[in-house]
């Protein structure tokens, strides 16, 4: 069965996490984590919607595009109710995360763009799961999509450089295939709009964004 319909079993928890994470296992036997929105803490500057919807709309921003840069990521039901279900990533205990998200590494350089994209508010070293030079996926992506710019990462290092063919490519998805009807399922419509604008922004401007000089352009702390 697939991670949609699959039978979740909890069976740890990631303590460091701010919000109710849930290790848990399929059927098959792959884990995966739950997020259950009836362990989300209220958040000030995200009043509207939830975080697992956004980490759901991430995901599917991330397929429409063509960045592939998040796991499959759905929202369905668990044993504490609705929630964010995704895929769990394997990573090793020896990379060295920090230097590699600071490198020109071209996965990196998509990350980047797609955070752009998303208006990523907390894209941290500890959010970027390293598999090979080649094989990286993003998490935590529940703090995005703000209609305001609150763009905040470690990914600084490619502002101002020129998009490139294929990067403008990818952006132009969401004005060529967007399904608007899906997404309201998942964001408001103001977030949409927004989306939309950045969208139009990054093709007009051809360019990576600078920081936002009213918004913290790192998240606290970093990782």
């Amino acid at each position: 069965m697939a991670i949609e319909d699959s039978s979740l079993e909890v069976i740890g928890r990631l303590v460091d996490a701010s919000n109710a994470s849930l290790l848990a296992s399929l059927e098959n036997g792959a884990q995966v984590i739950y997020k259950p929105i009836a362990g989300e803490r209220p958040l000030w500057d995200f009043p509207d919607g939830n975080l697992a919807s956004r980490e759901v709309a991430a995901y599917y921003i991330s397929e429409l595009c063509g960045f592939h840069l998040v796991p499959k990521t759905v929202l369905r039901d668990g044993p504490f109710g609705l929630g964010a279900v995704q895929e769990w990533i394997e990573t090793g205990e020896e990379q060295d995360v920090t230097t590699f998200a600071l490198s020109t590494n071209s996965r990196i350089r998509e990350m980047a763009l797609f955070d752009a994209l998303i208006n990523n508010a907390d894209r941290k070293f500890g959010h970027i799961l390293r598999v090979s030079e080649s094989e990286v996926y993003g998490c935590d992506h529940g703090v995005s999509f703000h209609s305001e710019n609150k763009l905040r990462t470690v990914l600084w290092q490619f502002a101002e450089q020129a998009l490139t063919d294929d990067e403008i490519k990818k952006i132009s998805a969401i004005e060529e295939k967007l399904d608007e009807n899906y997404l309201g399922e998942l964001l408001t419509k103001s977030e949409i709009a927004a989306l939309k604008a950045r969208a139009n922004n990054l093709l007009k401007e051809a360019v990576f964004p600078l920081p936002n000089p009213n918004w913290p352009a790192v998240p606290w702390p970093p990782y």
